[in-house]
């Protein structure tokens, strides 16, 4: 587990769709497309300047660093709080659960769930569910029960 991406309110960015789903999948665009000969006539497509340099991104860099590096939305009430407060995960902390996770528990119902298991269970149990699930291509936005 690569625990710069675990987040304060309990997500784990490795299993969000983005990063487990898209960031793959643009790497092999990219080379699929550099094979097709595409880097050398990219700049003739319209439009094709800014995709390629969008997609070198997206390949190289990746799109998503975790929100405790600076990444998601800077106005979260959840990541300004913990931070405030110097909370590691918001599950961890004696207002758990506050108003500011009404909107995250409608958005990724599991949320609650897996918050639950790191109070119950601590920290070694909510690691090794969230590597099972990656293990098992789950993310955030599937259908899956995991």
């Amino acid at each position: 587990m690569d625990k710069k991406f675990i987040c304060y309110c309990g997500l784990y960015c490795e299993n969000c769709a983005v990063k487990a789903k898209i960031e793959p999948a643009a790497k092999i665009l990219q080379n699929e497309m550099k094979k097709s000969g595409f880097a050398e006539i990219i700049n003739k497509i319209p439009g094709g300047d800014g995709f390629w340099l969008f997609l070198k991104y997206m390949a190289e860099d990746g799109l998503c660093i975790s929100c405790k590096d600076g990444g998601g939305n800077p106005a979260c009430a959840v990541r300004i709080c913990a931070k405030e407060k110097e909370i590691e995960i918001c599950a961890l902390c004696g207002s758990y659960p506050c108003e500011k996770f009404s909107s995250f528990f409608k958005g990724y119902p599991v949320l609650k769930k897996d918050n639950a298991l790191l109070i119950d269970e601590g920290m070694d149990a909510w690691e090794k569910l969230q590597d099972e699930r990656k293990s098992k291509g789950f993310t955030y936005n599937s259908d899956s029960k995991l």
